[in-house]
């Protein structure tokens, strides 16, 4: 209450610790106490969401795909979201879901694709490509996702409905690999974590072992939709090639 007071746009971008457990007994909690600082406070919610509610789908995600998770955490993220938005069906307050897809571009172990890709070519070492590289992955440019959230707070006929943030269309693990050794002038050489791989970190490693139940993202294709946002705002997202590009001659320079 104290932290949203005087607020017109409230952004909900918190993390939890990477557990099932805290994240059952937090997440409910949070948003319920997001959902009365709006109300008292009369300001519109902005929650900044992942897709782990969708479950495998097959095609594009968009924001019309019905939640089925396959997942504990994704169970949860779904419950999250439908107390949000029932709140806001009711009329009691006024909010929005922004979501993106997995995403790139800060440099930290938090991103895959920069922990495992980036960072290892920026070093002229091999990646390290998580499940299939043969399938298709969205990433979303982290850059990107500040001029949407921006854009939604700037138009309050977005509320009451989720948006998919510009995210570039979906590449290949094999693909995205290439671009990112052409611009660090290194070879694509990678080695592929499979899921019996990352079980066995998992024994050791708390973190890695809880997104095991997240896998499927990586073995299958994980195609994100920013259509609708995009028609919408007149937002393109940043390319793989301008976005790897920048962090190249800014975080991982070379």
């Amino acid at each position: 209450m104290q932290a949203t007071q005087g607020s017109s746009v409230i952004y909900m971008c918190a993390g939890l610790r990477y557990d099932r457990k805290v994240w059952a007994e937090e997440w409910p909690l949070i948003m319920q106490n997001l959902i009365h600082a709006g109300r008292t406070h009369g300001a519109r919610i902005i929650f900044f969401d992942n897709v782990y509610m969708y479950g495998r789908v097959n095609g594009a995600m968009t924001e019309d795909s019905p939640y089925h998770p396959s997942s504990v955490k994704g169970r949860i993220r779904a419950g999250i979201a439908q107390q949000l938005m029932q709140e806001a069906s009711s009329g009691n307050i006024r909010a929005s879901i922004a979501r993106a897809a997995d995403f790139y571009g800060v440099g930290t172990p938090n991103s895959v694709l920069d922990s495992m890709v980036l960072s290892k070519y920026a070093k002229q070492q091999k990646a390290m490509w998580l499940g299939n590289p043969h399938a298709k992955h969205s990433f979303t440019f982290v850059p990107d996702t500040g001029r949407a959230l921006y854009a939604l707070a700037k138009n309050p006929e977005s509320d009451n409905q989720v948006w998919h943030l510009p995210t570039a269309p979906a590449l290949t693990g094999i693909e995205l690999m290439q671009i990112a050794a052409r611009i660090f002038k290194t070879a694509p050489r990678y080695m592929r974590v499979n899921k019996f791989l990352l079980s066995s970190i998992g024994l050791f490693n708390k973190t890695i072992g809880e997104a095991v139940e997240m896998y499927y993202q990586n073995q299958y294709d994980y195609i994100f939709s920013s259509e609708k946002f995009e028609k919408a705002f007149g937002i393109k997202p940043t390319s793989y090639e301008e976005g790897i590009r920048s962090l190249s001659e800014t975080i991982f320079k070379v």
